[in-house]
Order: structure tokens, then C-alpha cells, then sequence
């Protein structure tokens, strides 16, 4: 017997081993490290400045299932209680995790992120409690634990842990919201007209005058600046950039809180009669980047852009740069910029990403000719606004309404599978009392969904879903019912033996 343990003890150390060093691999390989000017503390957080797609972060969870899944297992024989386990996978998941991150800082074809850290934690896990799950002493043991603890027998110990468990969905829902705010604009980034930082996603046309201003302008204001011209100069301390582009060189900002706008490429003799004439061989890009208008609208996480424009060809694609504030075509806070006849937006939020491309943000016949457009476009909580020419030509959508199908169960299952546990074992306690037990069951499925969609739709103007109510629901429902006919399964297994 004890060698079988010994043994079982054994590859369980190796499954450990084995997981530890594919994670190793997959995020480190080719490992062509090299060395950087100045190792400091501070260069390390200035590198974590990346943010991760949708895939990346499915990835990173799934990488790490393995790890918990794994450390669980070599726990398994040990006497430790479950809490203590389970702060140990995490810190263990989190480590490597870090490890790998500041690793990856050498690695000139990877970018460190903040939110690999989190993911990976979180798919280490989740492995544990894969582990706990299938593994039938440790789940027995759990519930057991569960079942003889001395909140089963207080009805208040109860009733603390379902306000906690409220609290939690709370939390929840506000980082739901928190994910498209632009806290994450980056402050190095260039204002670029015509094309992108390295000059390949040139556009054509003109444009003859910018305003950015660090909040949303209302409708009425809309309506006066489409109407009046220089109206935005009434926006005071909130106009952080405006420029002017006429005349040759160069295009000072009004509001003296921008670097100055230089030619790019080689200078063209074209009429300007519409502004400045932009091309592939000849475009705008700021002295240095626009570092106090990054940062004004990230703490605002509001702006308003208007730009008169006229494109020179109806069928540029790309999409093909008209406004960006980026360093690469990769890395942006914003574009706007032109596919076919449609205006295509690229913004940077913790839900968007990085490039701004993981949700797609695309207006349709905007380029149908070549005269000179009056384009607005604001944002807040969210919602973008766009107003062409004049105010009854008007496109509105909310961010949170146009998350990919996929990505919308992934991160509800990430939101709400979690809630389902935390409900499990409520449920649990109060079983022995069926009116307290049917109230928590119900309310703790029903209130977290609910809570969720009020607090979007109060919050960010989102449309109300009832299928985004239904999908909360059901990951919470589903989850519980799981565990406790696992439980169940289990008591049945024990009475047969």
C-alpha cells in the first residue's frame, strides 16, 4: 500500500513537472533572449503596457487548467485543509505565471500583459477545482467540510456568506462595466493624419481642420458645431487639441497643449483648397506624441473628434489611415479610417484590446463622393456617436452590445460559473432548512443576471437583453445543479459501501 501511494505520489510530481515545462515552452519558445539597456524595476512595469485579444486570454486560461489540475492532484494525499490548498494553487499559478511575464520582457517576439497574470491564475484555478470535482475523496472530503462546519448550524453565518455572495456579483458587474472605459490609452502615441506611425496604410483625400476635446459634447452641441463654425473653441479647458491645416508647414495647436504637426514623405504641389491634400507619399505626424491628450481622455474615459474630410478615392481599403493616434499598425488608442465607403473606428479599451479590432465598429456609405464631410464623433460610457454633415444623420452603438457571440458566452461563463460554486455551497448550508434553502436557491440564480443588465444598461445605455439575463441564469443554474447532483452521487456511493 505504501508503495502504491509512493508511486501514485510519483507521477503526480511528474504530471506537475510535465505541465510546468509545456507552459514553459509555449510561451517562451523560441527562446531567443536578448539583453535591454537598463533592468530596473521601473523598466519592467513600463513593459507591462500591452493588453491581450480575446484568443490570448482563452488561451492563457486553458494553459493553466493543466498546472491547477496537476498541483491539486500532488496535494491530494496531503491532510491540509481545502482553504489552504487552494491559496497555494493560486500563489503557484500566479508565480510561474509572473515568471513568465517578466521572461517575456527578453523576448523580443513577446509582449508581457498585465492580463496574462490574472487569466493565468485564473485557469490554474480552475484546474484545482477540476481536480476537486472528479477526484471522489477530494469532493467527499470537501462537502464533508462543508456539511460539519459551524456556519451549517447559524443561520446568520449564512445569511453573511449570501451578502457576500451578492457583494461579489456587485464587483462583477462592475468590471463589466469598468471594460470599456480607456484607462489603458497609452501616453507614447503619435497623432498621425493619412497614415499609420511607419507610413503603410496610407489614405488620400483632405483634411482641413481637428478638434479633440476630453469629454462627449451633447446632442445640442452637436447640432451647434455642425451649424456654427468654431463653436468647440466655447468647450474651453475640455479642448485639448485643435488644428488648423492650411498654408505649407507648420500646424501649430490652438490650444497649446499639443506638439505641432510636421510633413512626412515628400512634399506635394496639389491645390489645397479643401484643407491639406494627404497620400502615400506625403502625411502629417506630431513632433512627439500627444502624451497630454492620451492622458486627459483616459481620465475622462469621454472624448469628442471632429474633422472636416473629403476623400479622393471611394474605394481605399486597409483600412486605410485618416486619423490615428498610435505607434504602429498593430498598437493604437484611436483610428479613424476608410474601407471601401464605410468609416471604419478603432478604439482602444480594455474590452476592444490593444489595436481596437476585437470588436468591429464599421459605418457604411459615409465615402460615397468627394466633397468635404463635417464628421463628429464622441464617446462615453461605451456608446459612440456619430453625426455626418448634419444632426438627423446620426448613428449611435454601445460597445457591450456588439461583443462577439463567442466572446460573449466566454466571458459569462468566466463571470457566472464562479457564482454557481459560491451558491453550491450556500445552498449547502441551509439545505437542512427547505423555506431559507428554496429562498437562497431562487434569489441567488435570479438576482446576480439581473443585477448585471440593470447595472449596463443604468450605467453604460446598452439595450436591455433578456438573453444576456438568460445566459447569467443559466451558467449559475447549471453549475449548481452539477455539483449538487455530484454531491448526491456521492452520498448514494457511500451508503453502497
Amino acid at each position: 500500500m505504501v508503495t502504491n501511494q509512493k508511486t501514485w505520489h510519483k507521477y503526480n510530481f511528474l504530471f506537475f513537472i510535465f505541465t510546468t515545462l509545456i507552459i514553459l515552452i509555449a510561451t517562451l519558445y523560441p527562446f531567443n533572449f536578448s539583453k535591454i539597456q537598463l533592468f530596473s524595476l521601473a523598466e519592467i512595469l513600463a513593459n507591462f503596457n500591452h493588453s491581450s485579444t480575446f484568443q490570448d486570454q482563452v488561451n492563457n486560461i486553458l494553459l493553466f487548467i493543466p498546472l491547477g489540475f496537476s498541483f491539486a492532484s500532488l496535494l491530494s494525499k496531503s491532510t491540509k485543509r481545502i482553504i489552504f490548498k487552494l491559496l497555494l494553487t493560486i500563489i503557484i499559478s500566479f508565480s510561474l505565471s509572473l515568471i513568465v511575464e517578466v521572461l517575456q520582457i527578453f523576448l523580443p517576439s513577446r509582449s508581457p500583459t498585465p492580463a496574462d497574470l490574472f487569466n493565468n491564475t485564473l485557469g490554474g484555478l480552475f484546474g484545482f477545482i477540476c481536480f476537486s470535482i472528479w477526484h471522489f475523496k477530494s469532493f467527499r472530503s470537501t462537502v464533508e467540510s462543508i456539511k460539519t462546519s459551524q456556519a451549517n448550524q447559524s443561520p446568520k453565518k449564512i445569511v453573511c456568506f449570501f451578502i457576500a455572495y451578492l457583494f461579489l456579483s456587485l464587483c462583477i458587474s462592475i468590471l463589466w462595466q469598468s471594460a470599456t472605459n480607456l484607462s489603458n490609452w497609452n501616453t507614447n502615441y503619435y497623432l498621425i493624419l493619412g497614415n499609420e506611425f511607419r507610413g503603410n496604410k496610407s489614405w488620400q483625400g483632405y483634411v482641413s481642420e481637428i478638434y479633440i476635446a476630453d469629454k462627449a459634447i451633447s446632442k445640442n452641441e452637436a447640432s451647434h458645431s455642425l451649424s456654427e463654425p468654431n463653436y468647440l473653441n466655447q468647450l474651453g479647458k475640455s479642448l485639448v487639441a485643435h488644428y488648423e491645416l492650411s498654408g505649407k508647414c507648420c500646424y501649430q495647436d490652438k490650444t497649446g497643449n499639443q506638439p505641432k504637426l510636421l510633413w512626412q514623405g515628400q512634399p506635394v504641389s496639389i491645390p489645397e483648397s479643401q484643407g491639406v491634400f494627404l497620400n502615400a507619399n506625403h502625411w502629417l505626424k506630431t513632433s512627439a506624441p500627444v502624451s497630454t491628450l492620451s492622458h486627459r481622455i483616459s481620465q475622462t474615459s469621454e472624448f469628442t473628434i471632429s474633422a472636416a474630410i473629403a476623400t479622393t478615392n471611394l474605394d481605399q481599403k486597409g483600412p486605410a489611415r485618416i486619423i490615428s493616434i498610435s505607434d504602429s499598425s498593430l498598437r493604437r488608442n484611436l483610428t479613424l479610417g476608410q474601407q471601401g465607403n464605410s468609416l471604419d473606428l478603432r478604439l482602444r479599451t480594455p474590452l476592444t484590446g490593444e489595436n481596437g479590432t476585437e470588436i468591429k465598429l464599421n459605418i457604411p456609405n459615409i465615402f460615397t463622393d468627394s466633397y468635404l464631410h463635417q464628421i463628429i464623433i464622441t464617446y462615453a460610457r461605451g456608446t459612440i456617436q456619430v453625426y455626418v454633415d448634419k444632426l438627423d444623420n446620426f448613428y449611435s452603438f454601445n460597445l457591450l452590445d456588439l461583443i462577439p457571440k463567442e466572446q460573449r458566452i466566454f466571458y459569462y461563463a468566466l463571470s457566472f460559473i464562479p457564482l454557481g460554486i459560491g451558491l453550491s455551497i450556500i445552498t449547502l448550508l441551509a439545505q437542512q432548512r427547505l423555506i431559507f434553502y428554496r429562498v437562497l436557491f431562487y434569489s441567488g440564480i435570479f438576482i446576480p443576471s439581473l443585477m448585471l443588465e440593470s447595472i449596463l444598461v443604468t450605467e453604460s445605455g446598452k439595450d436591455f437583453s433578456m438573453k444576456n439575463i438568460l445566459l447569467g441564469i443559466s451558467f449559475t443554474a447549471v453549475t449548481m445543479v452539477f455539483l449538487r447532483v455530484r454531491a448526491t452521487q456521492l452520498k448514494i456511493s457511500s451508503k453502497n459501501h
